[in-house]
């Protein structure tokens, strides 16, 4: 058969499975081409999911009858000014939407653009253009979607799937867009010139409110800048349904990304839970490529380690935001003799006493007030006035007793205090090991792993990054791996894990393979090693233990996420008891 150019008709159908998928994908094509086009007030309206109709207006600028003519033609665009692929600034650019959309649909575009006389109709399917009475923006309407490829209507979903389809698109595009208003069927509504966080409750729900910490850095090195929030850890979801990235202003589900976000969460969170987001990530364009996929969902950056490393650092460090942020300037952090009864061969020194009960609180660097010293006490003997109004200013205040052997109760200036003394010893273990040096143990025979030349190379990208957990390896030969030393006390099936390794490395361009095995191994540890629940703690211990989570990394929550502590405020509880 000899070869032959398609027909232009059957060149859009074939683009339009790319950029066409279902409704979603046409609502979203259709509103960032709106935004493109300057509007601040977009309205959406789909009937039957959109199967029927699909229907968008906006106040943008609108077209003049040349631009008009082109916009249905293939790759024809207004958003590539210089021909320059690695300096798009724009939501759209490939000019592949509008025809596509049209080639699988009845599409007629009404619109008005300032300085004409009069509005301006095409008709998609016999190209011609007719004066219409539209006075302001663009109002372009989808009917009979895939009625010109019946077969594709078969691979949709129910109307209530498709329907929650197009939802999640319009909320990522009023999460990329505050200073938008968007409307949807009439129901959903985000007002224009929202507050971020204010955008972020309205999208994802009131129960977010007070539960999310802002994020903003800016790496020294480089002109990438990260902002937006994320969630509490005891803030999580069942899946990634609310995880909003966006590189550039433009949302994205880039791999980098998520594995970022779930990296930083490793230790607070379940592996089986997933964090909220809003997080915006800015870099110069010639950094990204975002001309990866027709759908334009995913990017590809020019140091994604780099990218990843920054977004990591970041977001540890917002969570490691602790309690200990409210103690008064004019106190210092206390310090106590509490220690952990534990020791574990994969560190270089013991560094925890096996005496864990401490016998007496040392609050020898506490100060309350400028300069008033508090006095050593016996543990036998009352505590001093002064220890105890000290106690009181601090984030977990001073213990007034343990319930059930399970929960340290407390209070302080701002109500009652409720602590898990299971989960805030989890914490404290877990960081007392996390931040000391790896024993690692030298092999007098070196294990020796087969695998594919490609595996190699994909091992060794990252095996600095191997070092820093314990495992010391280099190449061996054109397909193989030998590890000369190994995390102490630690085996593993090492080809499994390097294949695994290798894998995605291969996908992503990092692993986070061996840190998630050594975070779960910790964690199991610190989990079997500290104070279970139904142990009953005399008052100093209690003391020492609130003391020590407060200047603890993270100890707001132990390392699955559960909550260390609740703090039930003097108003709660007056309304409890009807005193308002």
């Amino acid at each position: 058969m000899s070869i032959r150019v398609l027909p232009d008709f059957l060149i859009n159908q074939i683009a339009a499975g790319e950029v066409v998928e279902r409704p979603a994908s046409v609502v979203k094509e259709l509103v960032e081409n709106a935004l493109d086009a300057g509007a601040n007030q977009v309205i959406i309206d789909v009937i039957d999911s959109g199967r029927t109709m699909i229907s968008v207006i906006d106040n943008g600028r609108g077209m003049e009858r040349e631009d008009l003519a082109s916009c249905v033609l293939r790759h024809a665009t207004s958003k590539l000014p210089n021909d320059d692929l690695l300096n798009i600034n724009f939501m759209g650019f490939r000019g592949e939407a509008l025809p596509s959309i049209a080639s699988v649909s009845d599409m007629t575009i009404d619109t008005f653009h300032v300085g004409g006389e009069h509005g301006l109709r095409l008709d998609a399917n016999t190209n011609e253009i007719k004066p219409s009475d539209w006075e302001s923006g663009t109002r372009i309407r989808v009917a009979n979607l895939f009625a010109k490829t019946p077969a594709r209507l078969k691979f949709l979903n129910s109307d209530k799937s498709e329907m929650m389809a197009v939802l999640d698109v319009v909320k990522r595009l009023a999460m990329a867009r505050c200073d938008v208003g968007f409307v949807l069927n009439n129901k959903w509504r985000f007002p224009k010139d929202q507050d971020l966080i204010e955008r972020v409750i309205s999208v994802m729900g009131e129960d977010v409110r007070g539960q999310m910490l802002a994020v903003d850095a800016k790496s020294g090195s480089s002109n990438i800048h990260i902002h937006g929030f994320i969630s509490k850890p005891t803030l999580r979801r069942a899946s990634s349904v609310d995880q909003y990235l966006f590189v550039n202003g433009r949302p994205v589900k880039d791999k980098v990304l998520i594995s970022s976000l779930r990296a930083a969460y490793m230790d607070v969170m379940h592996a089986r839970e997933f964090p909220l987001c809003a997080l915006y990530l800015e870099l110069p364009s010639r950094e990204v490529d975002v001309n990866v996929s027709p759908a334009k969902t995913e990017v590809h950056f020019l140091e994604p380690t780099h990218v990843r490393a920054f977004i990591i650092k970041t977001l540890r460090e917002t969570l490691s935001k602790t309690l200990n942020e409210n103690v008064p300037n004019n106190v210092i952090k206390t310090t106590s003799n509490f220690e952990i009864p534990i020791t574990n061969k994969i560190f270089d020194t013991e560094i925890l006493k096996p005496d864990f009960y401490a016998k007496k609180f040392v609050a020898e660097n506490a100060v309350y007030g400028q300069n008033s010293r508090i006095q050593d006490f016996d543990a036998d003997k009352n505590i001093e006035k002064n220890v105890i109004d000290f106690e009181f200013d601090l984030p977990l205040g001073r213990v007034i007793g343990q319930l059930n052997n399970k929960y340290i109760l407390a209070e302080n200036k701002n109500g009652f205090v409720i602590v898990d003394q299971h989960a805030a010893h989890e914490r404290i273990t877990y960081e007392k090991l996390r931040k000391h040096e790896i024993k690692t143990q030298p092999l007098l025979t070196p294990v020796v792993i087969n695998l594919r030349s490609e595996e190699v190379d994909a091992v060794l990208m990252i095996k600095d990054e191997l070092q820093q957990c314990g495992l010391h390896l280099d190449r061996f030969g054109d397909g193989a791996i030998a590890i000369f030393e190994k995390p102490a006390d630690w085996d593993l099936n090492w080809e499994n894990v390097l294949k695994e390794i290798a894998d995605e490395v291969r996908a992503y361009g990092h692993s986070s393979r061996l840190n998630e095995k050594l975070h779960l191994k910790l964690a199991n540890f610190a989990c079997h090693h500290s104070v279970r629940a139904g142990r009953k703690l005399n008052f100093d211990e209690m003391n020492a233990l609130l003391r020590e989570i407060e200047n603890t990394e993270r100890g707001g929550e132990c390392n699955h996420g559960r909550p260390v502590y609740k703090v039930i405020s003097i108003a709660k509880i007056d309304s409890m008891f009807e005193r308002i």
